[in-house]
């Protein structure tokens, strides 16, 4: 095994790691999306990483109009681009960091842009009776509003009196419209989008939204059709890949993007379809036609993996969310995390011949306010009025107190807001920044998530990579000649071991990296199992022969002012690994996470901007991370 960690870059890395030679959707043979005289000044047959976030609402969204957002799709995408925007709590918000690189804006399908209509614009729903109970600034009157509308977007059954489909279709050409206005091959790419909200509550009544996340964020390459397929046309998944296997065939091509699988109460990944039939051939390659990609991080918390799933994982209990929607009940995990599916999904495979959980990953942030807070020192939360301002969220002692003493936390802050994470964004790796290359990454699965910080990752699977590899200035274009990267399906060779290139490049604007890890998953033909292993290592450390982790490297934090121990971590970690524990017709897969050194919190950074001691029921820092999607290992024959 070779291993580099390094602060200083050498002049040749970072250009290597920013763009990388192009490949098949699977194979690495080679697809350019556009013509050469249709190609952008950004183009390169040397991939580039976009950061972007394919999880935005503003106040054509149900909820967010309850919670008193009032920007639009266009405030959305300006606050992308750099500018600054409101937040309904009266202040400004500016993203964190450079431009994002692509957007798409996805209000809730339900209802879409009904309760702006209801608020007085159009006549005749503002002058019906329920329009009296969704508007005003009180706790109170906001969640019996967000739980009567949200209780029919549940059960599917609308309130037909305000169920106004033509309102619905306008409402959705104008976000296609504003998709298109600010479209800019090569500059910034925009995306048509909406969310798929079902919430699956077997039994019970349709007076909350309480229930079992089953939510996607679907996403047109370009054309979109008149009207989205939302939970009031069917709350059942299957139902809406119907739809868009419909859509496609009329040339409105698009993926659907689970998220929030760690509160669906076992029902996202689960071994049965909806209604509990089995599972079969036909589900898996209609499901991974149409959700080639899962959201693992966002505000809502972090959907990879849970301590009870994965007891020897030290990392496993990062941001997690574990409440039912708009309840206090726990959400079962059994198929609630991204890294059981795969696993399962590996079982599946030797088992049956089918996989449906073969997911590539990416992160984004659910924010409702038309802005992400993906930085820690840089937050706002999700939802707007409730949630704006450090006490309403619970951290920072209510009154101008600076101590906890006698402080009660109220219930939404102490079980929801405080609970929630400065997270996520989407990676993918594309020739250019155009629609049609990005969504072609999100189709091959070259992508990956962070939970904030804009670190940049690398992942190829072969056979004959040698550390030597590592030095050489065509390593990039070489691992996709010989190999597979994220995302894609590596055939056993006989006996060989397989062997990992990866590579990781911190944010500038972030904390140095700690260390590289890969999580490998493999199945017996019964079962499946899983281990992490630390591959990389900073400041010259190399993993314990005893123990397979990296020494601690002395990084910490100083909570009186959460500045981080200087000259500790790297600002590239990279390494060839190859597997000491492969044995031959085993069917696995493997992904990289990589670790920042710790920083402080959001909650941390809330208190000490306002002089306050940190609230002591919340983690005071946390360790900002990356993850690539896995590569699968097939057994030959």
């Amino acid at each position: 095994m070779g291993i580099k960690s390094t602060l200083a870059l050498s002049a040749a890395m970072p250009a290597l790691l920013a763009a990388c030679t192009t490949q098949d959707e699977q194979n690495g043979t080679g697809n350019i999306d556009a013509a050469p005289g249709e190609r952008t000044s950004g183009y390169s047959e040397e991939r580039n990483a976009y950061f972007g976030d394919l999880h935005i609402h503003t106040k054509n969204s149900f909820d967010a109009y309850i919670f008193n957002v009032r920007t639009t799709p266009e405030d959305a995408y300006r606050f992308a681009r750099g500018e600054t925007v409101k937040h309904p709590s009266g202040y400004d918000i500016t993203i964190s960091g450079p431009p994002l690189d692509f957007l798409g804006v996805t209000d809730h399908g339900a209802y879409m842009g009904i309760l702006p209509a209801m608020d007085g614009v159009d006549e005749r729903l503002s002058k019906l009776p329920i329009a009296k109970e969704l508007y005003g600034t009180d706790p109170e009157v906001i969640l019996r509003a967000f739980q009567l509308i949200g209780g029919t977007v549940r059960s599917g059954e609308a309130i037909e009196e305000i169920y106004d489909k033509e309102i619905i279709g306008q409402t959705w050409k104008n976000t296609v419209a504003a998709a298109e206005k600010y479209n800019e091959p090569g500059v910034f790419t925009t995306f048509s989008a909406y969310e798929y909200t079902s919430t699956y509550a077997p039994g019970q009544g349709s007076d909350s939204f309480a229930g079992g996340n089953l939510h996607r964020n679907v996403v047109f390459k370009g054309s979109a059709p008149d009207r989205p397929f939302s939970t009031l046309d069917s709350i059942n998944p299957e139902d809406l890949w119907d739809w868009m296997d419909k859509q496609r065939d009329a040339g409105h091509e698009s993926l659907a993007i689970p998220h929030n699988s760690n509160v669906s109460n076992s029902e996202m990944f689960k071994l049965a379809t909806l209604k509990g039939q089995p599972l079969t051939k036909a589900y898996a390659e209609q499901r991974m036609r149409n959700e080639p990609i899962v959201e693992i991080t966002q505000v809502k918390g972090t959907s990879e993996t849970h301590p009870s799933l994965s007891p020897n994982d030290e990392w496993a209990n990062f941001e997690i969310y574990d409440k039912l929607l708009a309840s206090n009940i726990v959400s079962d995990t059994r198929h609630s995390y991204v890294r059981q599916a795969v696993r399962d999904g590996l079982v599946l495979q030797d088992t049956q011949g089918f996989n449906p959980f073969q997911f590539g990953f990416i992160g984004s942030s659910d924010s409702h306010v038309a802005g992400g807070s993906y930085a820690e020192n840089n937050y706002w939360s999700k939802v707007g009025v409730v949630d704006g301002t450090a006490v309403a969220r619970g951290s920072v002692p209510p009154g101008g107190q600076k101590t906890w003493d006698g402080v009660i936390v109220a219930d939404n802050a102490k079980n929801w807001f405080s609970r929630w994470a400065a997270s996520g964004l989407a990676g993918v790796w594309a020739e250019e920044n155009t629609r049609e290359s990005i969504f072609a990454a999100m189709r091959r699965k070259e992508t990956f998530a962070t939970s904030g910080p804009r670190i940049k990752l690398r992942f190829f699977g072969g056979f004959g990579f040698e550390p030597s590899l590592l030095e050489d200035p065509m390593l990039v274009k070489k691992a996709y000649a010989n190999g597979v990267a994220m995302g894609g399906d590596l055939l056993a060779e006989g006996n060989k071991a397989p062997a990992f290139i990866a590579w990781a490049m911190r944010d500038p604007d972030a904390a140095p990296l700690q260390r590289l890890q890969i999580i490998k998953l493999w199945s017996d033909g019964k079962d499946s199992y899983e281990k992490v292993i630390d591959i990389a290592c900073s400041d010259g450390l190399s993993p314990d022969a005893a123990t397979g982790r990296c020494p601690d490297n002395g990084a910490g934090v100083d909570l009186s002012n959460c500045s981080i121990t200087p000259n500790k971590g790297a600002g590239e970690l990279r390494t060839v690994w190859r597997d000491p524990d492969y044995k031959a017709g085993q069917r696995a897969a493997y992904y990289l996470r990589a670790l920042e050194n710790p920083t402080c919190r959001w909650s941390t950074w809330d208190a000490l901007t306002a002089g306050a001691k940190p609230n002591p029921a919340l983690q005071p820092t946390l360790q900002e991370r990356a993850w690539s999607s896995p590569i699968w290992l097939a057994p030959a024959g």
